[in-house]
């Protein structure tokens, strides 16, 4: 059959400020020989569950000893009650979106948020930023995957009736507990 461009030229989502931040890294992505604004466009394109969100303690992490540098996030920040030391937060971090409490963390800190259409501005060709993203394969849902729950050498997690903790008898007693006849 015909080949199938199965990648993405345009956001599903209906967002006009999404639509407009797509029209200028277009723009900039042809005009400007960086490659920067072709993997942000690109990743303006993609869905939320390939757009996971990155937590401070992560940005607090990759942005040690990059001082003077623009963090850029094309997708969520969220905030992390294990991170204690908020002076490591003091840089400018640019995302689509950001969660309140982390905002104000990052602020209190000396840094700042901002949009990517003042990323445009600042650094149109992506230079003095680092690119991040969050781990994808760290959705519930992954854990559900691969071989079949109870086959042998299978750690894949079973969709149990009262999951989550909910219920502690539902195939979680002999056959998965060791102190419980025997485990598999």
């Amino acid at each position: 059959g015909k080949a199938k461009t199965v990648f993405r030229k345009a956001p599903k989502s209906e967002n006009v400020y999404l639509k407009l931040l797509v029209k200028l890294y277009r723009f900039l992505a042809r005009r400007t020989e960086a490659k920067f604004n072709k993997v942000v466009l690109k990743r303006l394109f993609m869905s939320r569950a390939n757009r996971p969100p990155v937590s401070i303690a992560k940005l607090a992490k990759e942005m040690k000893g990059k001082e003077g540098k623009t963090c850029v996030v094309v997708g969520t920040i969220t905030n992390d009650v294990r991170l204690l030391d908020d002076s490591t937060l003091k840089f400018t971090v640019c995302c689509l979106r950001c969660v309140d409490s982390a905002r104000a963390r990052i602020v209190a800190a000396g840094g700042e948020v901002i949009t990517f259409d003042q990323l445009a501005l600042r650094a149109p060709t992506g230079s003095n930023c680092v690119l991040l993203r969050g781990v994808l394969k760290s959705r519930e849902v992954y854990k559900h995957f691969g071989k079949a729950p109870g086959v042998p050498n299978s750690s894949a997690k079973p969709y149990v009736r009262g999951g989550n903790g909910k219920n502690r008898k539902i195939e979680s007693a002999r056959g998965r507990r060791k102190t419980c006849g025997y485990k598999v």
